[in-house]
């Protein structure tokens, strides 16, 4: 019979694998503002809101903060450095207000996890009280990068479009959320739990709105390219006379 430790530890082999793919589903998004230059309207949030969220898990992961979370520390470890590349392209195809907001934002989260890190490592001296302190953090961090679409979805029902709310980001999340809930209710933590059971039900809102604003967005693009066509044949005219 299989020990409820080894469904665990493939949950969480499985988690891992899921996260690697929400960390790297938003790579056709960069390639798109690498080759235009800018970040249009794309919004920094859920990429800033996703590298606090690992940097913090990296630290509830430590052998002084809570011991035998080598899984935990693998897949953050690595978000955090793909998260880091995502926003040092924000940093390098922003301008003005915008590249200094995100400057600003990732000079404070670096500043915040070293500081709580100093912190929870000097007044707290047993792994039952690190691991609290962190793990609340966690909490609220975790919920935040699954809620910073919230922006992208407020903008999705006003403009009826859900061109840049990209829909594999959402399926990812979807199904991140899923085994990593999973994964915390075999052995229970509750740090763990709370975060990604939130983290479905945004991701589930996310996917609902995708359907039903994706006939309105292909209208949308469609005349859009139709003015630009108009507009480039209007320039061919003015330029043969």
């Amino acid at each position: 019979m299989v020990s409820p430790d080894t469904i665990r530890t493939a949950i969480g082999v499985i988690g891992n694998g899921t996260a690697l793919v929400l960390f790297l589903s938003p790579v056709p998004t960069f390639i798109r503002i690498w080759k235009k230059g800018s970040v249009e309207q794309y919004s920094p949030v859920p990429y800033m809101a996703t590298l606090l969220n690992c940097m913090m898990w990296v630290l509830y992961g430590l052998p002084m903060v809570h011991p035998y979370s080598m899984l935990v520390i693998t897949i953050n470890g690595t978000g955090m450095a793909i998260e880091l590349t995502y926003v040092t392209l924000f940093l390098l195809y922003s301008t003005g207000a915008a590249r200094r907001k995100v400057f600003l934002l990732l000079a404070a989260e670096v500043a915040f996890v070293c500081a709580v890190a100093a912190l929870v490592l000097s007044l707290a001296h047993t792994h039952e009280r690190r691991s609290m302190v962190v793990g609340i953090l966690c909490v609220l961090f975790g919920t935040g990068m699954y809620a910073a679409p919230l922006s992208v979805m407020k903008m999705v029902i006003q403009t009826k479009s859900v061109e840049y709310m990209p829909l594999f980001l959402s399926l990812a999340s979807l199904v991140n959320g899923i085994c990593w809930t999973a994964y915390a209710l075999i052995r229970f933590d509750l740090y763990i739990t709370i975060p990604n059971g939130l983290g479905v039900l945004f991701a589930v809102a996310q996917v609902v709105l995708y359907a039903i604003y994706y006939k309105s967005t292909q209208e949308i693009m469609e005349a859009r390219k139709r003015k630009a066509d108009q507009v480039a044949m209007t320039e061919i005219a003015i330029d043969r006379r």
